[in-house]
């Protein structure tokens, strides 16, 4: 091994940061994101990937930025694992929009405090995986949801467990989203361009795989779009879903990219932390995706500011691997 390949920062290691950080969520799995490995600085930049942008239902390219946020802290807690210290700066060229983050690597000594928490989330990265499964009715205990409020407190969001009664309003909303989308072509559209259905399931690099669209329910509610729509899946079959699913509202004071990117920091510390907790998690875009239903969906009771993702949590299996496209598909070395 050269001198250069095995240096913490080197090429070779900068590699499996990158299969961390693709390891995040985002809006139909289309991983909007791309990075550039500058070997003289030791930078490695992340990019926004129009390519893989949704016109219709993100026109602002909000659910973009959060899915680049969350790569982004998968990045951050690979590199504490790796004894790399990362200095991040978040949208540092005006100039250039699409280059949402750079961050500096460069090997620390002696770990800090906020490193070895970051540290401890790392196990939970291979472990996190979206679950549209049903989930048993048993609460999630307090302390536990202070630990996710917390999470998300130290990415700047804030985290809400709204009262039974907004969530059923919520789950009102995601149908109505429902309905809106079957009467727009442009909606099912983009829904089609990014699932994957027989033989395409078993080969696709990204998008939802129908083996992860779930089953559908026969009782209780689904908090999450119907990936199928109007066609026919095979074998997906129906089991009963927990009658008031437990829901929480990710937010922001303000509303714009940056604050997108924090949102997509706090959105994977709380997925990793629900995950160490032994809790599955699924996430839920879709009433946010029309301005009129996003703002119905604030919690009156918290002062939210703008909400920014819904989360469905419970005590359940979690769901299938998702696929991922590689590493080498997706990182630049120069």
């Amino acid at each position: 091994m050269s001198e250069r390949q095995s240096e913490p920062h080197g090429p070779r290691n900068v590699t499996t940061l990158v299969g961390d950080a693709v390891r995040a969520p985002s809006m139909h799995n289309a991983q909007p994101w791309s990075f550039r490995y500058v070997t003289g600085e030791h930078q490695l930049h992340l990019r926004a990937d129009l390519t893989r942008a949704m016109p219709r239902t993100d026109p602002r390219h909000r659910a973009l930025h959060i899915g680049c946020g969350a790569a982004l802290f998968n990045l951050r807690v690979a590199a504490a694992h790796a004894g790399l210290a990362a200095q991040v700066r978040v949208l540092p060229d005006p100039a250039d929009p699409l280059l949402v983050a750079v961050v500096g690597l460069e090997p620390r000594p002696a770990r800090t405090a906020s490193e070895h928490d970051l540290v401890r989330l790392h196990p939970a990265i291979s472990r996190r995986h979206t679950s549209r499964n049903p989930f048993s009715d048993r609460d999630v205990p307090e302390p536990v949801r202070q630990v996710l409020r917390e999470a998300a407190s130290r990415e700047g969001a804030e985290l809400v467990f709204p009262d039974p009664w907004h969530a059923d309003f919520m789950l009102k909303l995601v149908r109505d989203a429902e309905s809106r989308d079957s009467l727009e072509p442009s909606g099912r559209e983009e829904l089609e361009r990014w699932t994957r259905l027989g033989a395409e399931a078993d080969t696709a690099v990204d998008g939802v795989p129908e083996y992860a669209f779930g089953p559908r329910p026969s009782e209780g509610r689904a908090a999450w779009r119907d990936f199928a729509g109007r066609r026919q899946v095979a074998d997906r079959g129906t089991l009963a879903f927990e009658h008031t699913p437990h829901l929480a509202l990710l937010g922001t004071r303000d509303d714009r990219p940056a604050d997108w990117l924090s949102a997509g920091q706090a959105l994977q510390r709380v997925l990793l932390e629900a995950t160490l907790a032994e809790l599955a998690t699924s996430l839920s875009s879709h009433s946010l995706e029309s301005s009129d239903l996003r703002e119905l969906t604030r919690d009156p009771l918290s002062g939210i500011g703008h909400v920014q993702m819904v989360l469905r949590m419970g005590y359940g299996p979690q769901g299938p691997v998702t696929p991922r496209r590689s590493v080498r598909d997706v990182l630049e070395i120069v």
